[in-house]
């Protein structure tokens, strides 16, 4: 079909085959060597062996060893000045993690000390293993919620501490294992089904949720239910009103009000973030003062107690991988690995773009694992990446990950000599801490967003925090995942097709709803589609390509132009093809010409021409109706449609002369 412009694109020898207006067929290449390529592209799209290349056997043991622990490619540049602003923003975090830990372990129905005790080893692992120069590793509280509601549906705490306990100490194993090797496998974009939506929404719920179960504290109630939903903790509440504490409702508002006003003036004042870093702290000591000055453990204000003095104890006996709840820790150390996984990559990249640097998610999950795997063998829970930890130490200047191991020693000092100051500690104080810190969670602007930006994803976001509010954490983010997976495969199976027409003054072709000046070209309809053709969406394809044909003639006819002659698919955008796309292209090719129409495809990718040229559909169709580009093949097409019209005028002007 048409002249075409294959004399422009004379033969290479070597070079891969043409059809005849120039469209090259990618030469065959080795089935081991296609797959090869293939596996490096899913599982190492950043070539992290680049820079073994070409050094020689010491050089490659060092990178070896700089890959595994980055800490001996930045330690050799560490400086004093970094010393001092790594200095300053350990302590400052630390300030903020004692108090945190302590209220998150008690979050998670753990012994207080375990949130010390899980400030201190996994943050030294991190420093020597994480590539983040600005994450400040962590108990977090939306993990401490998953592990006391996932666990303590088989084993009460109350009833059976020590197996709880062990049971924590598995997942935290488990979760470790499984952040391990999702990394040593390349497997972190697994991760990425973890939408942002998603996050915002099951965020949002969780926070929801740990600030309902916070009542219990802020008002002193001593029975409280152990179901998560707005329902359930609601009904607890107003059911027990006259178990009320005034004394401890009227501390826990003190203290909230003062968490949250530190905190609305650092954000006005970002040079006194420190104020907001120090609050909690400040609330500790000055809880503790009042209890111990006015007795007020004995008046209704329960307090902490007594905390073990010392540095952690192995508890690597203590996984109870022969218990029959081990399926349960499993189930809990997955679940909450990925939310610590998802959580601390995202806020980790986050900083990193402020700083301009790059993290390897791999490394980073490497790293996690690592670090709870150590942890889970030295009495730690869970930890991950926290926020607003992660914030606290980014406001305070952190220049490397030497200001986790500030933090750890501060921490160390504090299980060494301070345990006994927390004896007098309320529970309503890490109550206000927890509310305080989960309040930012709650991204309002986020949803606000969402709903501006794409409607689904609000969608998404709400059906996560809903799940989450009204019925469990695991409903919540259950239903969240389903969503962004059921949204992956709406992309996948329902492939956008756009109608094009060409831009006036120009020879670009463009979706006519987006330019609404492009014009239609006559007698050819131009279809692009949006996606790489599969299985999944080849028989939406087929129907929706025949329902365009349908739509143009039905407009050609009630407007009285010239008939329909030829369809071109753009396949600019379709990246790949499989047997049941062919086969899609073979049903259209006979539809059409039952209808006395032409199918021209242009722009094919080299994976989609190979397959046609391999399934002879290239053949079949004809060379001459692949074209380079749209504009190449609306000229081939116009050409056509004008030759015909010559030679059916010549034919009538003959048949008029015969018949004189």
């Amino acid at each position: 079909m048409g002249n075409a412009d294959y004399d422009e694109f004379p033969p290479v020898e070597g070079a891969a085959d043409r059809c005849g207006n120039g469209v090259a067929i990618p030469l065959p290449r080795p089935f081991l060597k296609s797959l090869k390529n293939s596996l490096m592209e899913t599982f190492f799209p950043d070539d992290p062996l680049r820079q073994f290349k070409g050094q020689p056997q010491s050089r490659r043991i060092m990178l070896g060893l700089q890959y595994v622990l980055p800490i001996l490619e930045w330690g050799p540049r560490y400086t004093l000045e970094f010393l001092r602003a790594d200095l300053v923003a350990g302590i400052t975090i630390a300030s903020l993690a004692i108090p945190q830990g302590i209220s998150y372990a008690k979050l998670a129905n753990l012994p207080p000390i375990l949130g010390l005790y899980s400030s201190f080893v996994p943050p030294l692992v991190y420093a020597m293993m994480g590539s983040s120069r600005d994450l400040a590793v962590g108990t977090v509280a939306v993990a401490s919620l998953l592990t006391a509601s996932m666990l303590g549906k088989e084993v009460k705490a109350s009833e059976n501490p020590t197996l709880y306990l062990h049971l924590a100490f598995t997942a935290t194993f488990i979760a470790g294992v499984f952040q391990a090797s999702l990394g040593l496998l390349r497997l972190g974009f697994l991760v990425d089904f973890l939408s942002h939506a998603t996050i915002v929404g099951f965020m949002a719920g969780a926070a929801t949720v740990v600030c309902l179960q916070q009542l219990k504290g802020i008002l002193g109630l001593t029975r409280f239910t152990h179901e998560t939903d707005v329902i359930s903790v609601m009904h607890s509440v107003f059911g027990q009103i006259q178990e009320w504490r005034w004394e401890s409702g009227v501390l826990g508002c003190c203290f909230l009000f003062f968490l949250l006003l530190t905190r609305y003036f650092s954000k006005r004042r970002p040079k006194f973030f420190w104020i907001s870093a120090m609050a909690p702290l400040t609330t500790v000591i000055l809880g503790s003062l009042l209890v111990y000055l006015t007795h007020a453990e004995k008046h209704g204000v329960p307090v902490i107690g007594p905390l073990k003095k010392g540095l952690n104890p192995p508890s690597g006996m203590d996984l109870a991988f022969r218990s029959p709840y081990l399926s349960t820790a499993i189930k809990t150390g997955i679940v909450t690995g990925v939310i610590a996984l998802a959580e601390g990559i995202a806020v980790g990249r986050s900083f990193a773009m402020f700083k301009n640097y790059h993290i390897d998610g791999n490394k980073e999950m490497i790293a996690f694992g690592m670090m709870n795997i150590a942890g889970s063998c030295t009495s730690c829970y869970l930890t991950t990446g926290p926020f607003s930890r992660s914030a606290v130490n980014f406001n305070a200047g952190c220049k490397t990950a030497v200001s986790n191991i500030v933090m750890a020693i501060a921490v160390m000092l504090t299980l060494l000599f301070l345990t006994p100051l927390f004896h007098y500690t309320p529970l309503v104080v890490l109550s206000s801490i927890i509310i305080a810190a989960m309040l930012g969670l709650i991204d309002y602007d986020a949803a606000i967003h969402l709903w501006k930006v794409d409607k689904f994803d609000f969608v998404v976001c709400i059906t996560a925090y809903v799940g989450v509010v009204f019925g469990s954490v695991e409903t919540g983010l259950v239903i969240a995942v389903a969503i962004s997976l059921l949204r992956v495969l709406l992309f996948v199976a329902r492939p956008k097709t756009f109608v094009q027409g060409r831009i006036p003054n120009c020879n670009a072709y463009r979706n006519i709803e987006q330019y609404p000046t492009a014009k239609n070209v006559p007698g050819i309809l131009i279809l692009e589609i949006d996606a790489p053709i599969y299985f999944a969406n080849a028989s939406y394809l087929r129907e929706r390509i025949s329902r365009w044909i349908d739509e143009e003639e039905d407009r050609l006819k009630a407007s009285g132009e010239a008939d329909l002659q030829y369809v071109i698919l753009d396949m600019g955008a379709v990246g790949g093809i499989d047997t049941s796309g062919i086969s899609m292209f073979e049903e259209i090719k006979k539809t059409m010409e039952r209808r006395d129409l032409k199918l021209v495809l242009a722009n094919p990718g080299g994976d989609v021409m190979k397959k046609l040229s391999k399934s002879k559909f290239v053949e079949n169709l004809g060379q001459e109706q692949f074209f380079l580009t749209v504009e190449q093949a609306v000229g081939a097409c116009n050409f056509m449609l004008h030759k015909c019209k010559v030679d059916a005028e010549t034919d009538e002007s003959d048949e008029k002369w015969n018949n004189v």
